[in-house]
């Protein structure tokens, strides 16, 4: 079962497009965000519609950097910049 309340409280959106790898060390797919699994792992729809759960490390979305530019960001990194910013 997807979670997307839990997708919202760490600052993604469902729909989101991202980035992913499929191993470490491959190239980038385009994909769009879904949800966070039960197990803490993304989901995650390809450019064919298929569904894949991957782990945090290897799915990215873009954020502004610290000059305001977006980059690529890495989820895991995201979502606890998000949980910092919700403590003040």
């Amino acid at each position: 079962m997807i979670d997307t309340a839990t997708l919202q409280r760490l600052g993604l959106r469902a729909g989101e497009p991202v980035r992913f790898r499929k191993a470490e060390g491959g190239r980038w797919f385009a994909g769009k965000m879904s949800g966070i699994a039960v197990d803490g792992s993304i989901t995650v729809f390809d450019a064919n519609g298929g569904a894949r759960s991957l782990r945090p490390e290897r799915v990215e979305v873009r954020r502004p950097g610290s000059r305001g530019r977006l980059t690529w960001q890495s989820v895991s990194d995201v979502a606890i910049t998000w949980e910092q910013l919700q403590l003040w």
